[in-house]
């Protein structure tokens, strides 16, 4: 096809996708240099083809660096190769290859090559004369008359969002500080008052009239809490009170007539002429009388919450409690025994101790059907072992509850309660009580005592 007299004609010298040989990591400097050398005879043969063919422009495109900053000789050979052979109306375009890296320290950002950049924006990163870094936007736009290029700087770009990137991790740091800090005083200051009422609670233990509340807080939530609390607690003040002067009432006025009952059969006691089945019932009537004195005085202890003084031989009031017991054995064939240390003493009101281990020694006469029911004194502890029925594990550790019985009580008469007793004691002079089942056969029951000072 023939040009017509509008078309404009370039003879135009094509490399082709040239490859100027690649460079290797495992290079030492003798075979860079070989290489460097061998590429600028090929561009000097191309250059020599282009003079002789009088292109109109040389077209090179292909692998030219293959590495952002390449060797001396072989950039300032090409160089030197391009100044000589600028011609008027005939440019060299050179464009970078699959293996050229186009990076802010590439060689074709360099000024002496930054006239090979295609079009579109490039981000270039120079040093000025003062050693400074600076990077800039470089648009690049060529027509066949002009070649446009737009330079911007962004470097205050860059330094702004630097700037408002710290400013932001400054504000976030700045108000999750803030944050903690108001937190930390708001959940304080929600708090104190629940934490002044608890310590005005703990200090209401033990008193009798306990001072009101409501009065020492705003009527807010707090403030309807400790209403509530002063109502709950005069209630409970209140039934305590009454509870404690029932108690009190009752051991007080049961003392005189026990006192007349004992008075009484110590008198008829003290006549030879009795018949033996009298003396007998007598004696009976006597030891009830001694008992319930004991349980009274027991009983108005626990009420006023205070520990009476004694100082009681163990073995002694061992020996008295298992008489008294072996008086209700009837016909039943049942040894009790009692030894240990003569010299034990408990530093307690003999009334006490007769409570304690009158219902510890009671109960293991009244279940063990057979057998024998030891008591051993040490000491400061007394073991009453049986050789009954024993126990189970859950009735060990529920026998003490007020109210509960056994499931070995079978026909037996009682309400429970003689253990919650000793229990209560127990816990009034730092007692320690447990029942727990033999190994071979019954229970075994412990009540160990405090020091003896």
């Amino acid at each position: 096809m023939k040009p017509s007299e509008d078309d404009i004609v370039l003879k135009l010298l094509h490399t082709a996708d040239w490859h100027l040989g690649r460079k290797f990591r495992s290079f030492n400097e003798d075979a860079s240099l070989k290489l460097s050398r061998a590429r600028l005879e090929v561009i000097e043969r191309i250059f020599n083809e282009a003079e002789r063919h009088q292109v109109d422009a040389v077209l090179c495109a292909g692998d030219l660096f293959d590495e952002p900053q390449p060797g001396r000789e072989w950039v300032d050979g090409l160089l030197d190769a391009l100044k000589k052979r600028t011609w008027t109306n005939r440019p060299i375009f050179l464009l970078p290859g699959n293996h050229d890296p186009i990076e802010p320290d590439s060689v074709w950002l360099d000024a002496r090559f930054r006239k090979n950049l295609p079009d579109g924006v490039h981000e270039v990163t120079e040093t000025d004369a003062q050693g400074l870094t600076r990077v800039y936007k470089l648009a690049v736009r060529k027509t066949p008359e002009y070649w446009f290029f737009l330079r911007y700087d962004i470097n205050q770009e860059l330094a702004s969002q630097k700037q408002l990137m710290y400013a932001l991790v400054g504000v976030v740091f700045l108000f999750s500080l803030m944050s903690l800090v108001i937190g930390f005083w708001s959940s304080k200051r929600v708090i104190s008052p629940l934490t002044a009422l608890a310590h005005r609670m703990k200090g209401m233990a033990g008193s009798e009239k306990p001072e009101k509340l409501a009065p020492h807080f705003a009527n807010d939530e707090v403030g309807q809490l400790a209403a509530v609390l002063d109502d709950y607690a005069e209630q409970m003040t209140e039934l305590v009170k009454r509870d404690r002067e029932f108690n009190s009432d009752v051991s007080h006025e049961l003392r005189t007539p026990l006192a007349v009952i004992r008075g009484a059969t110590e008198l008829l006691l003290a006549n030879p002429d009795l018949a033996e089945k009298t003396r007998q019932r007598l004696l009976r009537i006597e030891r009830a009388a001694v008992q319930s004195t004991d349980l009274t005085t027991a009983l108005l202890l626990l009420s006023r919450n205070e520990r009476g003084t004694g100082h009681t031989p163990l073995l002694r009031l061992c020996q008295q409690l298992a008489d008294a017991a072996r008086t209700q054995l009837g016909s039943k064939p049942l040894e009790v025994i009692v030894e240990g240390d003569a010299d034990a003493v408990a530093e307690a009101p003999e009334a006490v101790l007769a409570v304690a281990l009158g219902n510890l020694i009671g109960n293991a006469c009244k279940y063990t059907s057979q057998g024998e029911v030891r008591i051993v004194v040490q000491a400061h502890q007394v073991r009453i072992e049986d050789t009954g029925p024993g126990l189970s594990e859950e009735d060990a550790a529920r026998l003490f509850e007020r109210g509960y019985r056994g499931s070995g009580a079978g026909g037996t008469v009682g309400g429970g309660i003689g253990l919650s007793i000793v229990r209560r004691l127990c816990e009034l002079y730092d007692w320690h009580v447990s029942i727990a089942p033999r190994p071979e056969q019954g229970a075994v029951a412990i009540l160990r005592f405090t020091a003896v000072a």
